[in-house]
């Protein structure tokens, strides 16, 4: 549980700021790329999905939009209390709880579609996690992860790298530190991603599992503050 507290105290103090970034998201050009990509997968119906590691409720309240039933769960409590108030300013009624990605406290097969992003890399036990995402899949349900190897990135080396308008700019540099001394104690940090990810959710018995690693040049092409420069990949399972 150590590991876990670090790293709910670190996005508690990250929460406020997130939050900001996520609604400037929600708001620009990046809500029609990123609805773009997760249409290509989409059945043409409503659908009940859970978003997994919502933190402020960027993929849930797009979806929900979008006319989708959405609930989106967080380990941090506050993530949790800024995506209740962004989802109530942007009118969507998505629900959200505060709920461990890991341990679900869903019954089986209750969703036709678990999304996520950027969330497996700060999984203490991702295969743990990769199996209760199975489980609460109903039959023929999808998996969509989005997420990159942050675990081989340092942010407090790669700072310079980065646009002057970027968020992380904005954050103490303690706290970046702090974000590279957890994934440094991560066990998914020293994995070969996406294709350890592929294997494992084949062997938790997900029937089709494909990869697309060319997702982020298209979500993020402009070097501006929402500018992601770890390559970025889609992970989409079958169950």
């Amino acid at each position: 549980m150590e590991i876990k507290n670090r790293i709910i105290n670190y996005w508690s103090r990250r929460s406020g700021d997130f939050a900001r970034l996520r609604r400037d998201e929600l708001n620009s050009y990046m809500a029609d790329l990123w609805l773009e990509e997760i249409r290509k997968y989409m059945p043409d119906k409503p659908c009940r999905i859970l978003d997994i590691g919502t933190g402020s409720g960027f993929f849930a309240i797009l979806l929900g939009k979008a006319g989708h039933y959405v609930e989106g769960i967080d380990l941090t409590a506050s993530m949790i209390e800024e995506a209740k108030l962004l989802a109530a300013k942007s009118g969507v009624n998505s629900v959200f709880k505060v709920m461990d990605a890991e341990n679900l406290l869903y019954p089986d097969e209750s969703f036709d579609i678990v999304l996520s992003r950027n969330l497996t890399w700060t999984l203490p036990h991702p295969r743990k996690a990769y199996s209760e995402w199975h489980r609460v899949l109903k039959k023929g349900g999808m998996l969509l992860n989005f997420d990159a190897d942050y675990g081989k990135e340092h942010l407090v080396q790669d700072l310079n790298s980065l646009p002057q308008n970027h968020a992380h700019h904005n954050i103490n540099s303690d706290l970046l530190a702090e974000c590279d001394s957890i994934k440094a104690n991560l066990d998914i940090s020293q994995l070969h991603r996406p294709q350890w990810d592929s294997s494992v959710l084949q062997q938790i018995g997900f029937a089709h599992v494909d990869t697309d690693e060319t997702v982020g040049k298209r979500i993020y092409s402009q070097h501006d503050e929402f500018y992601n420069p770890t390559p970025l990949f889609l992970i989409r399972a079958v169950k």
